[in-house]
């Protein structure tokens, strides 16, 4: 493709790299940020910025958040007897669009692909298996939910997991098998997921 500018290829090449986003949708979108008024391209760039520069995880379940620890976590409502295991950001907003669990989480910010390079210790397991070892102080954690895509990735993460803390005195369980297998969490629809979490079953 042939670009007029080459700041344009620059601009188009780099939002390509976005998923979802081929090279004609960012040309497209390129093109209507150069058509629109300053602000507005000054507006996304400083929040861009501003994500990057100011973005925290939460120093319990690594979830995104503004402070040290995140609402869910700070939250006195939740179930802190039940954490919900899964592999990243968008499975916590997934799964609380559904309006179906009130426990805690525990992001582990990927799965063990060694396909990928990506291994235990890649991942925040160790945080999760410390974090179920000392306890949660009056309310002890009771039951650890797998709440992983079924993928080969995600039951090789999941069976990982369960071999780190199947000494603990906890109940293992997985989300049923609603969520098709192959598929991911993010493109399940809310009442799928939703009888998914409520229709868990003991991991063994």
């Amino acid at each position: 493709m042939e670009y007029p500018s080459r700041l344009i290829e620059e601009a188009v090449n780099q939002i390509a790299k976005l998923p979802g986003i081929g090279k004609k949708t960012a040309l497209r979108l390129v093109l209507h940020l150069i058509k629109g008024k300053d602000i507005q391209t000054y507006a996304l760039t400083d929040a861009l910025n501003n994500l990057r520069a100011n973005i925290k995880f939460c120093s319990r379940c690594h979830t995104i958040c503004d402070g040290d620890t995140c609402s869910i976590c700070a939250s006195h409502r939740r179930d802190r007897t039940m954490i919900c295991v899964v592999e990243d950001v968008k499975d916590v907003m997934a799964i609380e669009n559904t309006a179906q669990y009130t426990g805690l989480y525990h992001v582990l910010g990927g799965v063990i692909s060694p396909v990928n390079g990506i291994g235990p210790a890649d991942l925040k397991i160790e945080s999760l298996v410390q974090r179920l070892s000392t306890g949660q102080g009056a309310d002890p954690v009771r039951e650890v939910i797998l709440a992983l895509s079924p993928t080969m990735e995600g039951d090789t993460t999941a069976f990982y997991i369960n071999r780190r803390i199947k000494d603990l005195d906890l109940r293992i369980s997985v989300i049923a098998r609603g969520v098709p297998v192959g598929g991911d969490l993010e493109y399940a629809d809310e009442i799928t997921l939703g009888r998914s979490i409520t229709g868990r079953t003991l991991f063994n």
